[in-house]
């Protein structure tokens, strides 16, 4: 399992986990799969982030298998 710091492991079409800003404080993981990368850095401290095909933006957490 990788974690979501890193831009070069997450591609879309992947299915990660993602804590949405309103979910942030609680630590909510929501399960998707990544349609565009927003973080334009090699890394992020607090996860990449990303867009969902769904149109939920938030930072990968953990990459699903």
């Amino acid at each position: 399992m990788t974690d979501g710091r890193t831009r070069k492991d997450i591609k879309p079409g992947m299915a990660v986990s993602i804590v949405l800003k309103q979910d942030q404080r609680t630590g909510k993981l929501t399960r998707g799969i990544v349609k565009d990368i927003l973080t334009k850095s090699p890394t992020h401290p607090h996860g990449i982030k990303v867009r969902l095909v769904d149109g939920q933006v938030g930072r990968v957490q953990k990459i699903e298998d």
